[in-house]
């Protein structure tokens, strides 16, 4: 995204961060940047492979990565239903300005593992099921 981006770009954007941000591995092992940018660049490229007209579905480098990227791929296929290739020409550029950030080549982007993560936490509040619940008022009642 080195211009400019498209009002569907952002839409994109806060929407994938969102679908980043909420998922959870199936093992013990805790989502970090490296498993965004892999699952993220697995999915523009096969993006970019269908754009050219070449189908494949390239997969992420690890089980976690994988399991993001599937998560992405299942969330891309129900929202750009009937969309055109325009749409997965979009969602490849928002894609790979999400690797990019992953991989900590952005700037205000730290050398931490989950850096990017937590940038995208600062930006995107989470939704209103998981706030913590404020209590109506401010007496406690044993």
């Amino acid at each position: 995204m080195g211009r400019r981006p498209s009002e569907l770009q952002l839409q994109l954007f806060f929407l994938l961060s969102s679908i980043i941000l909420r998922y959870r591995p199936d093992s013990v092992i805790t989502l970090g940047d490296a498993d965004v940018a892999d699952a993220a660049g697995a999915m523009a490229a096969t993006l970019e492979a269908a754009g050219n007209g070449v189908i494949a579905q390239l997969p992420g480098g690890n089980p976690v990565s994988e399991g993001l990227r599937r998560r992405i791929d299942e969330f891309l296929v129900e929202l750009g239903k009937g969309s055109g290739s325009r749409f997965g020409r979009e969602a490849a550029e928002v894609l790979r300005a999400v690797e990019r950030g992953a991989r900590h080549e952005a700037p205000g982007v730290g050398p931490e593992p989950q850096a990017y993560l937590a940038l995208l936490a600062r930006l995107l509040p989470p939704p209103a099921e998981e706030s913590p619940a404020r209590p109506n008022s401010p007496i406690i009642l044993p």
